[in-house]
């Protein structure tokens, strides 16, 4: 009859329910949020989130945010077999879970078997430890009813749905433990305390089961956990049921009760708090503070109240009540019923709801609350309930507002996409509330790509897909720094090249038979004093680039100089075709620069520095030894390259040079910074090569029978020791050689092996392979490729341009180590050559750009102590003063490579005090200073 008199007034009234919905509206128009209210609430959130995630504000913020120390989603190569135990409601589960890894194609899987075990109600309000006993009993009736072993150890991971402060996966803090109970738990004697600990030893006073806990995780974790092991953009995770919640991933360097700032962590929100504070106050409601003194806890969980499935039935009975005591419903009859608390449940609400059926399912509903109503009742309740319903949603669309727009903004997104996984009965059970929820959350973000999914047995399978994670992390971790210990150098590693390096350079000296280090003499006798003064032209020669420089010394009480340069490229069909090609190029350039500076007919002295390996006779003439840094043009080595470049000049025809001096790069280096500093004798270079140079007695240069001659005429430099002067000869070591003839064979990793057989000059410059920038690159890919391979990185996914040599420049590596770079910057880095990486990925590159980089340093800091330790040696000083001029793109944009190398060289050569000052212009002005000083020793 009722289904009669519906039909009747849905054709007869439809004029006339506006105006009754209207009358409802009215009354509960505080419950009718706009979205400029919305986004309101959202900005409170993000808000209440930093004072959460801060160190200073997190004892007086509501919403807690705690640290999950859930590091990672799942990548779908998780596997294993774990038990769960389920603990957030009414009652709990026990389950066997195995994750199954995906194999090519296939994915990732986990099948599950559970059982569900009631919870007495005397155990809720009980002693905490009996009701862990409780669980660990139910525990052990599963397994014997699955014929589970126990004796062999099962991992175990617990899913506890209520607030805990956690520092690590398996344990607790001791400062905030368990929070607070919430779903009308409260258990005695565990808040404040080790959960897991407790839960320990329940299974202990059990007995007879070897589990080990590895994992405790929030619901809402779990869930996300869940969702994200079938989408990987699964970041964030929702609870939406009895109670409330959401956590997502936060960039660590943002977490401050987490020591570390490298990746991201999931934070549980613990968002049901919101308003404890007051921050809610304005939008609180008169029923939402009567169901709030009504419950377990009174002035808690303000949100939670506002939203969750728990007290939405017994708002809506509230408000029903009201109504009806005013006369607007029922005729103002109130049952006794009506007035009980709790007879309106969640399940109430999702049925007046129903698309079809509400208004019936709400007549049913209102009579079996003892009343009689009329159509008009059923219509108006049944918008009372979609009213308090639609206000959860909105609510709970604004808090994921928030969290989504500050997971963008942390990411400095343009376009973002992410996967919200859900759980929870209010969710899953209401017929209209994942829709209103979808939908607002796409009006208050219209520009993000969000996606819902629903979680299938999210908490309980979440669980152990944490522990899966937390496992394949930890495998991962320690596979990966096996591989970075490789190139790890331990004191007496460095001990070893410093004695090493001392031993080859005492050899070069000598030169007694073939050694790893040349040795070789530079002629140049003195740095210089400041009296320098006139034009000269500079030539630079010592990598891809070639840079012509006119340098303009002054000489007076401060000397100074004005320099003008321009840089030329140096094709790769030059550096690998033939010799005469390369000089060609060279002097077309030269060419260019005089006609740039208006120079050409002026036939000024010039100093060229040759940055490669060169036997000199003189100051002016240096035999090419052999190529290094990738140029292998033809017929150059064994010929004097200043003849060389004499007659491509000559080959040109346009202009006349003097070139009165040649060096190596190093020695301009030195000579650069000694025009400022004159305790500067020594010259390092730290860029795509290595090396270094040094102020030698000449007495100790045995290398060449000119170099006796020199020193028996007097005509060479001095130094002044006490009343007597020492004479000196600039020694260009070429210590990238250490190395070529095994000394440095224990040192030497597969990737550093491949990387020298892949070179140009496979077998030479070993030391330089290790630390030169030229190849740390290739050495940082070799690695990858490596890790890859082993899917420990990228998901095992060997790329085309993981495989192709070079694509990793050394630039990468100074980039990547910055300590302002976040990893989505890294990250971005990593895309630009084609290696899409997630930010564990990142982590573990930047991992090992470090190491690489780090070795590189102490490598040249280990040189440097036995040169500096010589020179004391040869002193006979029982403590050193020095400086050394440093040139080189490694050293001088690498954010930690000058320190690690200044901090080694301390610690190996601890009675020497070196001073590093980095050359401006070093090697252009060098080569310009090397002429200067040696035109006025030619007009002296």
């Amino acid at each position: 009859m009722f289904t009669l008199q519906l039909f009747s007034f849905l054709f007869s009234k439809t004029q006339e329910e506006p105006t009754k919905k209207f009358k409802v509206d009215s009354f509960l128009h505080t419950m009718c949020l706009h979205d400029d209210q919305l986004r309101d609430i959202s900005a409170r959130f993000q808000a209440e989130m930093k004072k959460g995630l801060s160190a200073e504000s997190n004892a007086a913020a509501a919403i807690k945010m705690l640290p999950t120390h859930v590091r990672s989603t799942p990548d779908g190569s998780e596997r294993g077999q774990f038990l769960v135990l389920d603990l957030g409601g009414s009652e709990f589960k026990v389950l066997r879970v195995n994750v199954r890894e995906g194999m090519g194609i296939r994915r990732g899987g986990v099948e599950m078997e559970e059982r569900s075990y009631p919870i007495p109600q005397e155990l809720l309000v009980g002693r905490g430890a009996e009701l862990l006993d409780h669980v660990s009993e139910s525990l052990k009736d599963f397994l014997h009813e699955k014929n589970i072993s126990l004796e062999m150890k099962h991992p175990l991971a617990f899913t506890f749905s209520f607030p805990c402060e956690l520092s690590s996966l398996d344990q607790v803090t001791d400062q905030g433990s368990l929070l607070s109970w919430s779903k009308n738990f409260r258990a005695r004697g565990l808040q404040g305390k080790d959960v897991v600990q407790a839960l320990r030893d329940a299974i202990g006073r059990t007995g007879g089961m070897n589990t080990e806990v590895l994992a405790m995780v929030n619901d809402t974790v779990a869930t996300m956990m869940t969702c994200g092991f079938e989408d990987k953009y699964c970041e964030v995770g929702l609870i939406i049921g009895t109670g409330t919640n959401a956590c997502y991933m936060e960039e660590l360097r943002h977490i401050d009760l987490v020591e570390g700032d490298e990746g991201r962590m999931c934070v549980n929100t613990e968002w049901g708090a919101f308003g404890d504070d007051g921050a809610l106050n304005d939008y609180v409601t008169e029923f939402d503070r009567e169901v709030d003194a009504a419950s377990n806890n009174p002035g808690k969980q303000i949100f939670e109240k506002m939203v969750s499935g728990m007290y939405l039935g017994e708002l809506v009975r509230l408000v029903v009540l009201k109504m009806a005591t005013l006369g607007l419903l029922f005729a103002g009859h109130v049952s006794n019923t009506l007035r009980t608390k709790g007879k309106v449940t969640i399940a109430h609400v999702a049925a007046m709801e129903e698309y079809k059926h509400g208004v019936e399912n709400t007549r049913l509903i209102l009579t079996d609350l003892d009343l009689t109503p009329s159509l008009d009742d059923c219509i108006a309740v049944q918008h009372v309930s979609t009213i308090v319903s639609f206000r959860s949603s909105n609510l709970v669309a604004a808090g994921l507002a928030a969290i989504l727009t500050r997971i963008k903004q942390n990411r400095k997104l343009r376009t973002f996409r992410i996967t919200v996984g859900v759980d929870g009965t209010l969710y899953k059970t209401h017929p209209q509330y994942p829709k209103r929820l979808h939908k607002v959350v796409q009006r208050l973000l219209p520009e993000y790509q969000v996606r819902f999914v629903l979680s299938d047995s999210g908490s309980s399978k979440g669980a152990a897909l944490v522990t899966a994670v937390a496992q394949r992390l930890a495998s991962q971790k320690r596979k990966v720094d096996e591989t970075l210990s490789l190139f790890r150098l331990s004191s007496e590693q460095l001990q070893l090249v410093k004695a090493r390096m001392r031993a080859g350079l005492e050899a070069g000296l000598r030169g007694e038979g073939p050694s790893e280090i040349k040795m070789l003499p530079s002629f140049v006798s003195r740095p210089p004093d400041g009296t320098e003064h006139g034009k000269y032209l500079a030539l630079d020669l010592g990598g891809t680039n070639f840079k012509v420089m006119l340098v303009n010394f002054k000489k007076g009480l401060q000397p100074s100089s004005q320099v003008y340069h321009k840089i030329y490229t140096i094709p790769l069909e030059k550096m690998q075709g033939t010799g005469e090609e390369l000089f060609d190029h060279l002097a077309e350039c030269v060419s260019d620069f005089l006609d740039y500076m208006g120079i050409k007919n002026a036939r000024l002295p010039a100093g060229f520095t040759f940055s490669f390996p060169c036997e000199q006779t003189a100051i002016d003439a240096g035999t090419l030894v052999s190529w290094t840094k990738g140029f292998k043009a033809t017929d150059c080595e064994g010929h004097d390259v200043v003849d060389m470049l004499r007659d491509a000049i000559k080959r040109r025809n346009e202009f006349e040079l003097d070139i009165a001096a040649v060096a190596n790069d190093t020695v301009a280096t030195m000579m650069s910074c000694a025009y400022e500093e004159p305790q500067c004798e020594i010259g390092l270079i730290a860029g795509n090569g290595t090396n270094v140079c040094y102020m030698e007695e000449l007495k100790n240069i045995k290398t060449t029978e000119q170099k006796k001659r020199q020193m028996d005429d007097g005509s060479d430099g001095e130094r002044k020791a006490g009343d007597a002067r020492i004479q000196t000869m600039c020694i260009n070591t070429e210590w990238g050689g250490l190395g070529d003839h095994g000394s440095l064979d224990e040192l030497i990793t597969p990737y550093d092996a491949e990387v020298d057989l892949n070179s140009l000059n496979p077998g030479n410059q070993r030391f330089e392979k290790l630390a030169g920038g030229m190849y740390l690159g290739e050495v940082v890919r070799q690695t990858l490729l490596d890790l890859t391979s082993r899917g420990l990185l990228f998901r095992g996914n060997v790329t085309d341009a993981l495989k192709t040599p070079g694509i990793f420049q050394t630039k990468y590596l100074s980039q990547i180590e910055s300590d302002r770079m976040a990893l989505l910057q890294v990250r971005s880095i990593l895309q630009g050559i084609r290696l899409d990486s997630t930010c564990d990925d990142s982590i573990i590159v930047k991992e090992v750009c470090g190491a690489v980089s780090r070795r590189a340093a102490q490598l040249c800091g280990a040189g440097m102590a036995a040169l500096v330790e010589k020179i004391r040696e040869n002193r006979g000083l029982d403590h050193l003063n020095i400086t050394v001029g440093v040139a080189g793109t490694l050293y001088k944009l690498h954010p930690h490579f000058s320190e690690v190398l200044q901090e080694t060289a301390r610690v190996l050569a601890p009675q020497c005090h070196v001073t590093f000052v980095q050359s401006e212009e070093g090697r252009g002005k060098g080569a310009a200073l090397i002429t200067a000083v040696t035109r006025q020793k030619e007009e002296m």
